[in-house]
């Protein structure tokens, strides 16, 4: 396959769009793949009143789902990278119905956990970090604003959702509504089949052509020599660029840009998840009808949707687009100030403006993701890095809910979850804000290093930095470079 000079900006990416948009509806608006579950939550209060368990237990089943999700995203991203993005989103699709229909059979928690927890979190783990990853390698220009319309599918299927699944729990039961979405989530086979691949010059070389570029060091050269000898899976491998590809594209992870975002995600991921558990439980206790809770789901769907779509497009302006990181920490910090307000807010026209506020800054900043990684790694390790960040959300995932219920049970309100949540994306917004501050200042102090084209030119041929010589070299080097400039002075 010829190999493309840059991202086509439209043509069949926008089909790859409307792909990952039907991914987005099936994944995240059924078990919210970033976020906790918005249908699962409203799931919560039958599971809760027929087994008869308390918060904490219940919910075990949303962390799970999410945990699995995340947890299992590198190995999505892998599939993806050495098999095919097709093959692995219609396997995850299989896996997600599977586990659906299976809980629809559940007589205990403990199946729960298993079904609806482990396989449909494995199958959704293999369908979204590999769709997002594919519109990133479509787009260029456009890309937040493609990655807005993609992930608003989260929103409308919410918002569409919410109250059928609280029709079809009324009608058929539990029970009844899991299985009839086993089949909807059938449709990820579908879009699995749109997911064309692309070949883009930027994405990694083989190894025999690497072999006879200067810039790579001779170290290097001798261990891909050996690789290719040694190995018989790249012999047998259909794709030729797995050699050097799996040896080196997780070296984003020594990143100082990238460590730093992976912290942030931690506390973030941490924050955001018992919310979209606890919402609907915690309007419910505070006298909101069953109708009037799912309807706050449903604003928040719909607002959602308008932040998916307005941030990716305002941050793909010029004005705004080489500040899209601070437009991320701004909608972070944003949604963590609405959940330290949620406490005072205890009747249904008070919690509507929260569902409003808290769904904008939600899916603008879930549009920002995957550009933000995108700006610190590159694209063409877009699909292993978003593998790496949704993997980051598995422990928080997995704890933040329970602790949450934790904290219900034993203070008998929702007040100190909701404000742990709220701090916790608040710190995550002021690391990152911190990090680039403390980066800015440190550049001011380079000034004869980034004035000094030759010594950037010889460090560049030298292979110092092997990850960015075969790009534009750009001020995220600039800190690499201070650290190898004592060492070459002594060359």
């Amino acid at each position: 396959r010829a190999r493309r000079a840059g991202p086509p900006d439209g043509g069949w990416g926008w089909m790859i769009v409307a792909g990952c948009f039907l991914v987005t509806i099936c994944t995240r608006a059924v078990t919210r793949e970033r976020h906790c579950c918005l249908c699962i939550s409203i799931f919560f209060v039958e599971f809760q009143a027929y087994f008869g368990q308390d918060y904490a237990r219940t919910a075990w089943i949303h962390s799970i789902v999410d945990c699995a999700t995340m947890l299992c995203a590198p190995l999505g991203s892998l599939i993806s990278n050495h098999v095919s993005c097709q093959v692995g989103i219609m396997l995850g699709g299989l896996l997600a119905s599977t586990g659906l229909i299976l809980s629809s059979f559940a007589t205990s928690l403990e199946h729960l956990y298993l079904s609806l927890g482990v396989l449909t979190g494995l199958g959704f783990a293999l369908c979204y970090s590999p769709a997002i990853a594919m519109v990133g390698k479509y787009f260029n220009k456009r890309k937040a604003l493609a990655y807005g319309i993609a992930m608003s599918g989260s929103g409308i299927g919410t918002f569409i959702l919410a109250p059928v699944v609280q029709l079809l729990i009324e009608q058929f039961s539990w029970r009844g509504a899991l299985l009839i979405l086993g089949g909807f989530v059938l449709n990820l086979c579908v879009c699995g089949a749109l997911m064309r691949p692309i070949s883009l010059k930027e994405d990694c070389k083989t190894a025999p052509e690497l072999l006879e570029q200067n810039y790579v060091p001779e170290t290097e050269k001798q261990d891909l020599k050996r690789m290719s000898i040694c190995s018989p899976l790249i012999k047998l491998w259909p794709h030729e660029r797995l050699c050097y590809c799996s040896w080196k594209e997780y070296d984003f992870l020594l990143m100082p840009g990238f460590m730093v975002l992976a912290v942030s995600i931690l506390f973030m991921a941490y924050g955001c998840s018992p919310l979209f558990v606890y919402l609907v439980p915690y309007a419910l206790s505070v006298g909101v009808s069953h109708h009037q809770a799912a309807f706050l789901m449903s604003i928040l769907g719909v607002i959602d949707i308008i932040g998916n779509v307005t941030f990716g497009w305002l941050t793909d302006r010029r004005c705004l687009k080489k500040h899209r990181y601070f437009c991320y920490l701004f909608a972070v910090g944003m949604d963590g100030l609405s959940c330290l307000f949620l406490p005072v807010l205890q009747s249904f026209p008070l919690l509507v403006p929260f569902s409003f506020t808290f769904g904008y800054f939600d899916g603008a900043y879930v549009t920002l993701i995957p550009v933000v990684t995108a700006d610190v790694v590159g694209t063409p390790l877009l699909s292993s890095a978003l593998g790496v960040v949704y993997f980051l959300h598995a422990i928080p995932y997995l704890v933040s809910p329970p602790v949450a219920g934790w904290l219900v049970d034993t203070t008998g309100s929702y007040t100190a979850s909701f404000l742990l949540c709220g701090f916790s994306m608040i710190f995550s917004s002021a690391l990152l804000s911190f990090a680039r501050l403390a980066k800015k200042i440190k550049r001011t102090h380079l000034p004869s290093l980034t004035g000094n084209t030759a010594l950037k030119q010889h460090i560049w041929t030298n292979g110092a930095i092997a990850y960015s010589v075969t790009a534009e070299l750009d001020q995220r080097d600039v800190e690499f470079l201070a650290v190898d400039t004592n060492s070459f002075s002594k060359r």
